[in-house]
């Protein structure tokens, strides 16, 4: 990077997964995945990128800078972990080179995986780093900070707070006025370029925006620093098309040229955290984007369909005034945030779980009934008595927003989750009805065609429970194992022979 910037930064980048196969190296992927949030999932198709760049001034060197990045790739979002283990491992490796990384890549490999709920201890040069790892079934906006029994461990280990969650705060400092619009944009994945005057702040913002939305899965693509150097750079620039659903972050004013035909550009100054509010950035028409001379500002025509949350901004306003710790401030736009977007999302999951069969509708020997489709229109008619009103304060066109949210990539990829999931729940019921059936009385009049073919099938439906981790006891996986075993020994020894050997 060209960056005038002197001393040693930090940030990171996403990238995607060029060719090959798409495999998971992990065989505990389907488990880890299940378990952990939506938002921290591993992805089959993106690596992130964290990285420690140095650049100081060294006349032992031909250019006159010493200029060195340490980068860690990974396919886990756990953006305070990785770069809180950059600040221990790179300033030794600068100074120590790749003896340095040997040892600790040998600590490292030595590491657990990460298993959602569990609080691991990570040696890794004399320090034990101390984290949990966020479960899906935690409850949303609860506080992860807890002082662990620190089994005597010493030294006294470091214990991050959060794996993954940034300081919100800070960096929504300068468009805090703004977050209902940054909400709303990044809720209908709509396509945003943020310009920062650095890698660091291009990527905070980038990451900050794009975890807005939790619990909801943000499901479009995101850069937190993007360059030309990049290979979909002619993918993004290109004006033959309209511009892709995703979030990127640039620090070059080449950009501003390039991606003027993008719908919404927030241009950003550095972050700083002084005592008084810095000066919020105003919302600007588009054409207004000239060239080099632009102020910070959000540069759109968007309207936002609900109001601005003004008691949220005058807490957080008192909260500068009275010098409250950024981490509250942060809590507090966190909470703000998660409310918001759970009173959009509780009326789609009243709605999707009202197109789940019936238990008693769930019979052994048929197929289980089918999820039924979801209709907008039979949505949009129960929002009069049931819809996010109830739960939130704001006023403004929520149906208008659900129409604009159905077209977007987040509805499809909540959608398909939950459907995914619905259908594994069904598999796993009409395999506790199996269980529950009495197996003998249903095969005294059937044919040995009609036996065989059960036995086939529910084979097949005990693979697909352990392959798909479904949601089944133990114990009913060995009952229908058991079943299977007691109708084969009920067949002839031929048909017998013919199934074992299958």
């Amino acid at each position: 990077s060209v960056s005038g910037g002197l001393g040693d930064t930090q940030f990171s980048f996403r990238l995607r997964q060029s060719g090959g196969q798409r495999t998971t190296h992990y065989d505990d992927d389907g488990e880890y995945n299940r378990e952990a949030p939506l938002t921290l999932q591993r992805e089959a198709a993106h690596y992130f990128g964290y990285v420690y760049f140095r650049q100081v001034k060294d006349s032992s060197m031909k250019r006159g800078y010493f200029q060195k990045s340490l980068v860690l790739v990974s396919r886990l979002p756990y953006v305070n972990l990785f770069q809180s283990l950059l600040q221990l491992i790179a300033p030794e490796y600068f100074d120590k080179l790749e003896p340095c990384l040997e040892a600790v890549c040998n600590e490292i490999d030595q590491w657990p995986p990460p298993v959602p709920g569990q609080t691991l201890n990570l040696p890794v040069m004399g320090v034990v780093i101390q984290v949990r790892i966020p479960s899906r079934v935690d409850k949303p906006g609860s506080s992860p900070v807890k002082q662990f029994n620190q089994e005597n461990l010493l030294p006294a280990p470091l214990v991050l707070p959060s794996i993954h969650e940034l300081d919100l705060f800070r960096c929504f400092q300068p468009v805090l006025i703004h977050i209902q619009m940054l909400w709303e944009l990044m809720l209908l994945g709509e396509p945003i370029v943020v310009m920062a005057p650095s890698p660091t702040v291009s990527s905070e913002m980038v990451l900050a925006l794009t975890s807005c939305l939790a619990p909801l899965k943000y499901c479009c693509d995101y850069r937190p620093y993007f360059t030309i150097h990049d290979s979909e750079f002619k993918e993004y620039t290109t004006r033959t098309q309209a511009p892709p659903n995703i979030v990127v972050g640039v620090t070059n004013p080449f950009f501003i040229k390039t991606l003027q035909h993008w719908p919404h550009i927030l241009r950003v100054g550095e972050l700083r955290m002084s005592g008084d509010l810095p000066k919020q950035v105003k919302v600007k028409k588009l054409n207004k984007l000239r060239t080099l001379d632009t102020k910070p500002g959000i540069y759109t025509s968007y309207k936002t369909f609900l109001h601005k949350d003004k008691t949220l901004i005058k807490r957080l306003l008192k909260g500068i005034q009275r010098k409250r710790p950024s981490e509250v401030q942060s809590a507090l736009l966190r909470r703000h945030l998660l409310e918001l977007t759970q009173s959009f999302i509780i009326p789609l999951e009243h709605y999707i779980a009202s197109l789940m069969p019936l238990q008693r509708a769930i019979t052994p020997w048929k197929n289980p009934p089918q999820i039924r489709p979801f209709r907008q229109e039979d949505f949009m008619k129960t929002l009069e008595h049931a819809g996010p009103q109830l739960t939130c304060v704001l006023k403004g066109d929520w149906l208008g927003l659900y129409r604009r949210f159905f077209k977007s990539p987040n509805f499809d990829g909540w959608y398909r989750q939950r459907h995914k999931e619905m259908t594994q729940k069904l598999e796993a019921l009409h395999l506790e009805a199996i269980c529950d059936a009495n197996i003998v009385a249903w095969m005294k009049d059937k044919s040995e065609v009609e036996i065989v073919d059960l036995v086939l099938k529910l084979r097949e439906k005990l693979v697909r429970a352990r392959c798909q981790h479904l949601p089944v006891k133990e114990e009913t996986l060995q009952r229908v194992a058991l079943y299977i075993e007691t109708i084969i020994g009920s067949l002839p020894e031929d048909l017998q022979a013919v199934l074992h050997h299958h």
